[in-house]
């Protein structure tokens, strides 16, 4: 069979709504039907995205597209989300030379003895906030300081859900809030907006938001029975850490260096990769580790089967122990990668079938006023970044799709821009299937749908945000409105 020709392509009439929505609806039933049958894990997502990406790609064909074109599509998408992925890669190799430089085992040991268990949660919220706001990177401050707190959430058997929602919470707000984050300057660009305005514009939803949630936290989380003693297990897992791993302050060394690529504004994969270099000299040099063990924290995680070589036994450290060291690597992120890929042959299916325009285009039907606009902006972010999982491609479509729209409404363009991030960045990683949700679950160790409604910031920002849209016309507060031309 002979495919079509490209100016018969380009001659097809749009595809239809309902045919559009079929990959989608493919994707909603195959979730629901796996997860009866299936533990919701890295099995289930592949599976289910590529038995979507497959409609995606009979419909394309069936407009005459072949499969070198989805290829194609699919190739540009992995290109442009690459430095996600490097940063991803990054952090695996991160956590694992972390432990073996006794760096992240450090963090624990002093907060479980410095820590009130009771405010575990709170503070988790607080500390990732201010780490992400400082570093600029949601992820960075996940996979370190976030690994770190809810490592002692297990220790103290706390609310491991509830912690492990503080920390992507608070990482999100810092994130948000930085202008060193990658996505806060995409955000901006996509929507024409200056930088420093949408980040003081983000404080009308971010400021209610980070209030909210340590409401909650101090409120609901924080649970009386943790008070006093710590448990014989975290008491436990103290001693462990004491023995296998020495306390000594150069295992600071490998965070300062990330730090100071931040400070000096350098590219954060190199900083990681340097941090790395360095935490495997502190392990060899300061924890007394042989040079091989570097090189395997760095690949494949750190193991406690390691410490044989230190003259311990394996066997005396408990199930927590390993639990919170075993982990890291390069080779801990190939799950992740594999999910990715899925997703972005159904997003290539989706855009070269037609569906995505067709999608965009129906949700753009009808809209009336501010409140529908911004409405329709935040509906449009959500399925974009639930689709293609890549915030900065989603940003830069919703920017050119909506900037004329919203001047033609008199709406400055942080309005856009604020919008964007809170149904694109801080809702992504409420949705299992995509890539910052699978980082979190992957990087903490607890499930999505476990952490989600302990989120608080992530799922209030969008709240916020249609809440001031639907009052603009009884108040001035929270929508900025273009400034008149002189």
């Amino acid at each position: 069979m002979t495919g079509r020709s490209t100016r018969e392509i380009e001659e097809l009439p749009p595809l239809p709504f309902g045919q559009a929505l079929l990959p989608l609806l493919t994707l909603v039933l195959g979730f629901a039907a796996g997860a009866a049958v299936l533990d919701f894990g890295t099995p289930l997502l592949v599976l289910v995205m590529l038995l979507a990406a497959t409609v995606a790609a009979l419909q394309a064909r069936s407009r005459g597209h072949d499969w070198d074109a989805i290829q194609r599509c699919c190739g540009e998408k992995v290109a442009s989300v690459l430095p996600a992925i490097l940063i991803l890669l990054a952090i695996g190799m991160l956590i694992g030379t972390w432990v073996f430089a006794g760096t992240i085992p450090l963090m624990v040991l002093y907060g479980l003895q410095l820590v009130e268990p009771t405010y575990l949660v709170p503070t988790a919220f607080l500390a990732t906030a201010t780490m992400s706001l400082v570093t600029g990177t949601s992820w960075g401050s996940a996979g370190t300081l976030g690994v770190a707190l809810v490592g002692m959430s297990a220790a103290v058997d706390g609310p491991m859900a509830a912690t492990t929602g503080a920390v992507v919470s608070g990482a999100y707000f810092g994130d948000k809030l930085s202008p060193l984050s990658d996505s806060t300057n995409i955000c901006a660009i996509g929507a024409g907006a200056d930088l420093y305005a949408h980040i003081r514009h983000m404080i009308f939803t971010a400021g209610p938001s980070f209030v909210l949630a340590l409401v909650v936290y101090f409120g609901l989380a924080s649970t009386p029975e943790l008070a006093g003693d710590l448990p014989a297990a975290a008491t436990r897992l103290i001693e462990e850490i004491d023995t296998a791993f020495r306390a000594r302050w150069s295992a600071l060394l490998p965070p300062l260096v990330v730090l100071l690529g931040v400070f000096l504004r350098k590219p954060a994969v190199p900083a990681m990769a340097l941090s790395s270099v360095v935490a495997m000299g502190v392990g060899v040099w300061g924890q007394g580790f042989p040079l091989k063990h570097a090189l395997t924290s760095a690949v494949d995680g750190f193991r406690t089967a390691m410490v044989a070589d230190l003259g311990l036994d394996p066997q005396i450290f408990g199930t927590e122990f390993q639990r919170l060291m075993d982990r890291g690597g390069l080779a801990s992120m190939t799950g992740t990668l594999l999910v990715i890929l899925a997703a972005f042959l159904f997003a290539a299916g989706l855009d070269v079938s037609g569906a995505l325009d067709a999608l965009l285009g129906k949700l753009l039907e009808g809209v009336r006023g501010i409140f529908g606009l911004i409405a329709a902006t935040m509906a449009a972010g959500a399925m974009l970044i639930s689709l293609t999982s890549h915030g900065g491609v989603t940003a830069l479509i919703l920017g050119g799709l909506f900037q004329k729209a919203y001047r033609k409404h008199g709406l400055a363009p942080q309005n856009l821009s604020r919008s964007m991030e809170d149904s694109v960045t801080i809702v992504e990683p409420l949705m299992p299937w995509t890539v910052s949700a699978l980082f979190m679950a992957t990087t903490l160790g607890v499930p999505t749908l476990s952490y989600a409604p302990w989120a608080v910031f992530c799922y209030c920002g969008p709240i916020f945000s249609l809440f001031w849209a639907s009052t603009r016309a009884t108040q001035r507060i929270g929508i900025r409105m273009l400034e008149p031309q002189p």
